[in-house]
């Protein structure tokens, strides 16, 4: 029988516990669920006000995998859905995610959280800023970490600090908190520092998809700005063979990585992470540390 907890005083019907889903590591279902439990604190202000797309991964990293933005069918009805603007669809809504029961059901249908950069309550008005660090190999989260520290130089000469997260895949990426702006400035500001990233570090950058161009060196994605776009939300679990999570770093870390492995962190790593630093994010759901986008 499928077990039913009661989380918060939601009945959940938590399936195939015993599941493995990360094949590399055997971690089952169940220890995907714990760990969610585990970071719910550090990762649910990530979430709130935000209206969520899930990669899903059912049968794991092997398996089919799917990407969604409407409600999951047979979405419980004390799960908070919003309308969200689209310019293909009238009248679409999206789970937001913002209890530890609406978190505990989501996760048992093994998902990576997407978020945009903007909340449900100001559709396409942007309160932060990513950049994706993409390596192409040869290149590696190493050389993700040198390009890291030049944006975060650049940013902070136009009055704007960077935090920055594993992508939990191979690179690295880096937010800045920001006074609401229309998405459509963001990705401007954040396509011309791509352009000049590339234009300093031409060995290094590239500002363009194009995947001729990419071997070797890192793309900045500035394309996750549009207000239609996503990014792995921080302390998601990623669809891979072992349970790498998108993970907060320190600059530190980031100014001393020499090896991709310093980079990597697994779902038990993170409870003495979060014990040590605690959520290294915060800065971004402080409206006191929102800078102004020039």
């Amino acid at each position: 029988m499928t077990p039913i907890t009661e989380v918060e005083g939601r009945r959940l019907a938590l399936s195939n516990l015993e599941k493995v889903i990360h094949p590399a590591t055997g971690t089952t279902k169940g220890e995907i669920l714990h760990y969610y439990a585990t970071a719910a604190a550090h990762l649910l202000p990530h979430l709130k006000g935000r209206p969520l797309s899930f990669l899903r991964y059912p049968d794991g990293p092997d398996g089919q995998l799917f990407f969604t933005k409407n409600p999951p069918p047979g979405t419980p009805s004390w799960v908070r859905t919003v309308p969200v603007p689209r310019t293909e669809e009238k009248d679409t809504r999206q789970v937001v995610v913002e209890d530890l029961a609406s978190l505990m059901w989501a996760a048992n249908l093994v998902v990576e959280f997407h978020t945009p950069q903007w909340r449900a309550d100001a559709p396409a008005e942007a309160d932060r800023l990513v950049l994706d660090l993409d390596p192409g190999a040869p290149a590696t989260v190493v050389e993700c970490c040198h390009v890291a520290v030049w944006l975060r130089e650049r940013l902070a000469a136009d009055g704007l600090e960077a935090y920055a997260k594993t992508s939990g895949s191979k690179g690295l990426h880096l937010y800045v908190p920001l006074e609401q702006v229309s998405s459509e400035r963001v990705q401007a500001y954040a396509r011309q520092l791509a352009v000049e990233a590339e234009a300093d570090l031409p060995a290094l950058v590239v500002h363009r998809m194009t995947k001729s161009l990419r071997p070797g060196k890192v793309f900045v994605d500035h394309s996750q700005n549009n207000a239609a776009k996503t990014t792995a939300a921080p302390y998601t679990l990623r669809a891979r063979r072992e349970p790498v999570v998108s993970t907060p770093v320190t600059w530190e870390e980031v100014e001393s990585c020499g090896s991709p492995a310093q980079l990597v962190f697994r779902i038990g790593d993170l409870p003495p992470r979060l014990q040590r630093y605690g959520d290294l994010l915060a800065p971004l759901l402080d409206p006191e540390q929102a800078g102004t986008l020039p």
